[in-house]
């Protein structure tokens, strides 16, 4: 048996630990190729597929997403302009309301003023009509009580219109003579 005992040590010391028999080589080749050949033919035109179909899908979506920019920027534009053109509307809205208000002002303005400037008239005419009346009526009183005055001084009745009228007509002369006398002097002190 000692014969045969160094043999089987020269067997085992030729044959390297970390490699595996040839036939478990053979073997796992021939399962590796036919895992493989399945690999090959079903799973990975699948994988292939799946991730081409994926693909397609995010190229879409990157599509999409700048359509979706483009849409958002015109958008964004179109925005800016009508709102630039609502301000310019606003404006010229309020420039336009600015002179209705003035020239409803200024019209306001005019028929107040033609009011007040008819008020005024219908004033100086009335207090005119008034003068007059107070005129009329003040020659009438003053002329009566001239005419009775002149009837006691002279001691006879003074009765005839002609006469009456004269003698009024002169005492109120002298009457408007001493008033403007005296607005005179008045004058002439002031300066």
């Amino acid at each position: 048996m000692n014969a045969n005992a160094p043999v089987v040590a020269q067997e085992v010391t030729t044959q390297n630990p970390l490699l595996p028999a040839g036939y478990d080589i053979l073997w796992s080749a021939v399962c590796i190729a036919i895992i493989a050949f399945f690999l090959v033919k079903y799973a990975v035109p699948r994988l292939t597929a799946m991730l081409d179909e994926r693909a397609a899908k995010i190229e879409a979506g990157l599509a999409q997403a700048e359509k979706a920019q483009r849409a958002a920027a015109d958008a964004e534009e179109r925005i800016a302009s009508e709102l630039a053109d609502a301000r310019r509307e606003a404006a010229g809205v309020r420039e336009q309301a600015q002179e209705e208000g003035k020239r409803i002002v200024a019209e306001a303005r005019g028929k107040a003023q033609t009011e007040a400037d008819r008020v005024t008239e219908a004033a100086q005419r009335q207090i005119e009509a008034d003068r007059q009346a107070a005129q009329i009526s003040l020659r009438t009183d003053v002329g009566m009580l001239a005419t009775e005055l002149a009837s006691r001084i002279v001691g006879e009745s003074v009765t005839e219109q002609a006469l009456q009228s004269r003698v009024i007509d002169r005492f109120l002369d002298q009457l408007e003579a001493a008033e403007a006398e005296q607005g005179a002097a008045a004058t002439t002190r002031e300066a």
